[in-house]
């Protein structure tokens, strides 16, 4: 199920109301957005946020937030947790997308994948933000204009598309282009299936 036009002009309704009213840039899909996208993972988590203000879209915050083969689930959920709190309440974000579930083989690991993903959407939650998930494969076809793209392919086009000085590191890459494609998808006046309110 995508993004009607109706959930689009509620989304726009509860932002203007001034839910967010602490934070900054019009609301709205065509208007300016700071957008964090979350790649989320037991060790390595990935964030970046992006600020659609400009005529090209700059990096405000972005990185991994790495727990330790030896820490507990519990800790590492904590860590996450907390550490994207700080990464909200630093950069301020409008709205937030994170990469949905993919089918993974092995039962643990959809497991584990899950729980640092309800980490991240209790975070999101507690901000009162608009989440949007969207799937790797479109993430990949947005960025790359391959579904099946590689890590560093996505890497290189997100490192050209914001200008960074430096080769962003795989899980920081995905999660900035996470917020790309949610971006563009928001600005597009047709729908996008593959971009879903969480």
């Amino acid at each position: 199920m995508g993004i009607t036009p109706e959930q689009l002009a509620a989304m726009q309704q509860r932002i203007a109301s001034g839910k967010n009213a602490d934070q900054p840039g019009p609301a709205g899909p065509s208007g300016p957005q700071v957008i964090l996208g979350i790649d989320p993972s037991l060790r390595g988590t990935g964030y970046g946020v992006i600020d659609t203000a400009p005529s090209t879209p700059a990096t405000l915050s972005q990185g991994t937030l790495r727990c330790p083969a030896d820490w507990p689930l519990s800790r590492c959920l904590r860590f996450i947790s907390e550490s994207l709190e700080a990464v909200v309440q630093d950069t301020r974000p409008t709205l937030a997308a994170v990469e949905g579930l993919f089918h993974a083989q092995n039962v643990r690991t959809a497991l584990v994948m899950s729980q640092a993903r309800g980490a991240a959407l209790a975070v999101l939650g507690r901000a009162e933000l608009d989440v949007f998930e969207i799937s790797p494969r479109k993430v990949k076809q947005a960025i790359v204009g391959y579904g099946a793209a590689q890590k560093e392919a996505v890497a290189k086009m997100v490192q050209t598309r914001l200008s960074l000085p430096e080769l962003p590191e795989p899980d920081a890459a995905d999660a900035l282009a996470i917020a790309l494609t949610c971006a563009q998808s928001l600005d597009s006046p047709i729908p996008d299936k593959a971009v879903k309110p969480v």
